[in-house]
This record gives C-alpha cells, sequence and structure tokens, in this order.
C-alpha cells in the first residue's frame, strides 16, 4: 500500500473517478444479476454525484504508475456523515486502498467534529462488508427489506442471510 497517496479529489482526476463509478455499478450488476444495472453509461452517475449539496470531500488513492485507482467521499448529514461511495479498482483490491480511503474520510469526520459516520455497502459484496469490518465499522446500524414485485421473485438463486433467527434473501 505504502505505494499509493491518498489526496483530495481534482478537476483533473474526473475521467478516473467516473471509470471507477462505471466499474463499482458494473461489480453491483454482477452482485444482483442485474446486466442493466447503471444504465447504458454507468459512469454517467459520476457527474450528478459531483452536483450533490450534501458533498463535502472526495478524496482519491493515486498510484506513481497507474494513477487513480481509488476514490471515496463523504457525505454531510448534520452531525452525521455518511461514506459514499467508496471504491477501488477491481486490479488494485486486496492491497489495503480501501482501509486506507477510509482512514482519510473518517480523520476528515473527526476534524469535522462529526458524532458518526456510516457506509450502505450492497448486502451480496462480502469482500466489501469484510473491509469495511477491518476498518472499525462494526455496529450494525440498519437493515433494509425488500418486497420483490417482479413476477417469480426477481429471479436467480440467492443466498439466505439469517438475522435474529430469521432467514432472507439477499
Amino acid at each position: 500500500m505504502n505505494e499509493v497517496a491518498i489526496r483530495p479529489y481534482r478537476p483533473a482526476d474526473h475521467g478516473a473517478g467516473r471509470s471507477l463509478c462505471a466499474e463499482l455499478a458494473t461489480h453491483h450488476g454482477v452482485l444482483y444479476a442485474d446486466p442493466g444495472h447503471g444504465g447504458a453509461d454507468p459512469g454517467a452517475a459520476f457527474e450528478e454525484y459531483l452536483t450533490r449539496l450534501d458533498l463535502s470531500g472526495v478524496w482519491v488513492a493515486e498510484h506513481p504508475v497507474d494513477g487513480v485507482v481509488g476514490l471515496v467521499g463523504l457525505i454531510m448529514d448534520g452531525s452525521s456523515g455518511q461514506v459514499e461511495p467508496v471504491v477501488v479498482a477491481r486490479t488494485h483490491r486486496s492491497r489495503g486502498i480501501g482501509r486506507a480511503l477510509l482512514r482519510r474520510v473518517a480523520d476528515e469526520a473527526r476534524r469535522r467534529g462529526l458524532d458518526k459516520l456510516t457506509v450502505r455497502p450492497q448486502a451480496r459484496n462480502e469482500q466489501a462488508l469484510r473491509c469495511l469490518h477491518a476498518a472499525g465499522y462494526d455496529v450494525l446500524s440498519a437493515v433494509e427489506l425488500t418486497l420483490d414485485l417482479q413476477p417469480g421473485g426477481g429471479g436467480g438463486d440467492r443466498d439466505d442471510v439469517a438475522l435474529h433467527g430469521v432467514r432472507f434473501r439477499s
């Protein structure tokens, strides 16, 4: 991980940020067996993200050879903050880059006097859940349930998850 520097986002990082967000949308499409996830241009959501009024900061992980390989943002909600997104290029995962980005955003949240910092990973993204837990995000603070209204229950085999002895599809 020593080869990567965490620094504030700059306008010159736009193309890399867009690519990372497209990679994240594509990954979520694979997780949920939804090949159209993110639409025809999955990176386009990055422009909308950058215009959010509650966006308080964006930081990138910059590799000396490969350029920007990770991105994290801080969304403000009163005295709380939300990490959105946190993404590391597939080719650079499992190198501590995600944890370094999470440390940077947590340091900034502390500096701003925030009470808490939350993140909402996709339930099926086991790699992200493990990374977040290892980075200290160990309080389960919310559960979101979905009633699938598609004929046949949304299709595909899904793993079951138990919570308080009740089984849910993920």
